[in-house]
């Protein structure tokens, strides 16, 4: 009889025993998975038949899209920076799907930088536009005559310059309207923060200088709420500062005029698309400004919502978190008027741990912030998460923001795919659009889909998202089953649309 080693048997008894537990370690490992794809935002949603047939079309072409990257990792574009790619996107069949969605609402968006850079730039052909051009730091301001405001060189009519400079001008202006470039020079990895935000700054400032005259204000909101509205968005919470406008001829009009006046504009796009269902404002103040200018403004807000308790939503603070006053250095003021004005602060828009700006979140939530803007720092506190998640706190995720303005270059490790792996309450949004050249919100839902979000997550995690946007929402009941009723009539469409367009995509 061959001799058979004490090792030998063993191992012949771990392959039979490991053999027979095969199968149990396959189920444990496929429940294993189903329980953490249970718990993704969306995965509570229901689809019925023709959505069914949609969200297989759909994830048709996202499988095709992620397993080529997945085989050809130098060509992944979501590892780039947003402006190496955004001409690209139109190309994908995800987002031509996406493009049509029905989105629901945006509700993290800045309204002085809502409109693209192109309907900027038509902007500047208005009459009486005056420049003023200091070694490449511009000034506008329309006049009838010479503007007495300071200028270290000369005043010029813009259209006397355009005719003398050609086609070549607008080319030019254009690039003092957007952080875009061709090139991703401007917001590239060599770039640090406090730069890119510098630029972001000066850029904001020139298109303040323009949209600031009273008949170009009406112009531009109107033709951004079209922008946003052909982006198949149905309601807008805009976040603006009060900005004090003005006439030709120099009258200078109060800091509620503003308010009342995008309310008239919003009114009158109502009337003009009926399946648009409004627009509500955030006050904001910069959060770099004295004790006494944001008091005042804390007071400003209360007089608008007194006047338009209707338009008004309530308060913010806004501006680079990392150099700006932390919420907790402003505390009295915000405590006071926490039972006056809803809050829905900016809250960790940063990369640093431990720091005032991260720790904007406790303050955010402590004041009782309906919502938490970018919250990109949340992930690193493990209670907070907890307490977003009880409080239901909403988090308006703006990614395409983020990488722009230099928090993330690769977006697969945005903290957004922990807190859609969570369920958390997300919303997407867009921020500053015009700036960067994004669609009003497509090409942040594109980018959620494919390059955060899990290769599992199909066409529920989409619709959870544009419901969303309106539950949490500040309309009241009434409002919101309204919007709930042209969302769901226009999603009805859109399925449709996606069953018979899939022959030509």
């Amino acid at each position: 009889m061959a001799f058979v080693s004490t090792t030998s048997v063993l191992f012949m008894l771990f392959i039979l025993t490991s053999a027979k537990s095969i199968p149990n370690y396959i189920e444990n490992r496929i429940n294993l998975i189903e329980s953490e794809v249970d718990m993704q935002l969306g995965s509570d949603v229901i689809l019925n038949d023709d959505e069914k047939q949609a969200n297989e079309i759909l994830m048709h072409w996202k499988q095709k899209e992620i397993e080529e990257s997945f085989r050809n990792p130098q060509h992944f574009n979501f590892s780039k920076h947003y402006f190496a790619y955004k001409n690209d996107i139109p190309k994908s069949k995800v987002y031509q799907i996406i493009k049509r969605m029905p989105k629901g609402a945006v509700l993290h968006v800045h309204s002085s930088l809502m409109l693209s850079a192109d309907r900027l730039l038509n902007l500047t052909y208005e009459e009486h536009l005056y420049m003023c051009n200091d070694d490449g730091d511009l000034q506008f301001r329309f006049s009838e005559d010479t503007p007495k405001s300071p200028c270290s060189i000369d005043w010029v009519l813009l259209k006397d310059l355009r005719n003398l400079n050609g086609a070549k001008f607008d080319e030019s202006l254009k690039e003092y309207l957007t952080l875009f470039s061709e090139s991703d020079s401007v917001c590239s990895k060599t770039n640090d923060i406090n730069s890119i935000w510098r630029k972001f700054e000066k850029v904001s400032n020139l298109v303040s200088q323009l949209i600031i005259y009273r008949p170009v204000t009406e112009k531009f909101f109107y033709e951004a709420l079209i922008e946003f509205y052909e982006d198949n968005i149905q309601y807008i919470e805009i976040r603006s500062g009060l900005k004090t406008l003005y006439e030709l001829n120099g009258t200078v009009h109060d800091k509620l005029y503003m308010p009342r006046l995008y309310r008239e504009v919003a009114e009158r796009f109502k009337r003009d698309h009926p399946d648009f269902v409004g627009v509500k404002l955030i006050v904001t103040r910069h959060r770099l400004k004295t004790d006494e200018e944001i008091r005042k403004t804390i007071n400003m807000a209360r007089q608008v919502k007194q006047e338009l308790p209707s338009f008004f939503a309530g308060f913010d603070l806004v501006g680079q978190e990392d150099l700006g006053r932390p919420l907790s250095d402003i505390l009295p003021f915000l405590a006071e008027a926490k039972n006056d004005l809803q809050y829905y602060f900016h809250g960790g828009e940063t990369n640093w741990y431990g720091t005032s700006a991260d720790e904007n979140l406790f303050d955010a939530v402590l004041l009782g912030s309906k919502r938490i803007g970018h919250a990109y720092g949340l992930i690193k506190h493990p209670s907070l998460l907890m307490a977003v998640k009880q409080k239901d706190i909403a988090l308006e995720v703006n990614v395409v923001s983020n990488v722009v303005l230099g928090l993330v270059h690769d977006v697969r490790n945005h903290p957004l795919a922990t807190y859609l792996a969570l369920g958390l309450p997300v919303v997407l949004s867009s921020d500053d659009p015009g700036v960067w050249g994004a669609d009003p919100l497509s090409h942040d839902f594109y980018i959620t889909f494919v390059g955060v979000a899990s290769k599992r997550a199909d066409l529920r995690l989409l619709k959870q998202l544009a419901i969303n946007s309106i539950k949490y929402s500040t309309l009241n009941i009434q409002h919101k089953e309204i919007l709930f009723r042209v969302f769901y009539s226009k999603w009805d469409v859109f399925i449709k649309q996606v069953l018979t367009m899939s022959a030509t995509l």
